[in-house]
């Protein structure tokens, strides 16, 4: 992708790839290597791309969510109407860190931030 040769040429200093149906039609790991390739850092809503080299993501737990959504689904088939249930915002967020990538880039994470990182 040109784009990512183009934000590396005019010095971006990062890449913020955000989770939507736009960016989930290419294959994923493509967008985590074009940023590693042109050493951008990149953050990510979705871990895998940070498995797949992306620097670092933070975005809604989506197992929680899950979770979550099967109490919803247990009221709805116990009578509960779902105009009456309350609209629930994500309570709990990852941070997910590469430290491959990070040392691949020349970043040093602080200690502060690998504290906070879930991984």
């Amino acid at each position: 992708m040109a784009l990512f040769a183009t934000m590396a040429r005019d010095r971006v200093d990062a890449v913020l790839i955000h989770g939507s149906a736009l960016t989930a039609r290419h294959n994923p790991p493509l967008l985590a290597e074009l940023a590693l390739k042109h050493r951008l850092p990149s953050m990510f809503q979705v871990r895998y791309n940070v498995e797949a080299g992306g620097l670092m993501s933070y975005a809604p737990d989506l197992l929680d969510l899950t979770r979550r959504s099967a109490i919803y689904i247990d009221k709805i088939l116990k009578g509960a109407k779902p105009a009456d249930l309350p609209v629930e915002q994500a309570s709990r967020y990852q941070l997910v860190i590469n430290l491959k990538t990070a040392k691949a880039l020349g970043f040093t994470v602080p200690p502060a931030i690998l504290a906070r990182a879930d991984e």
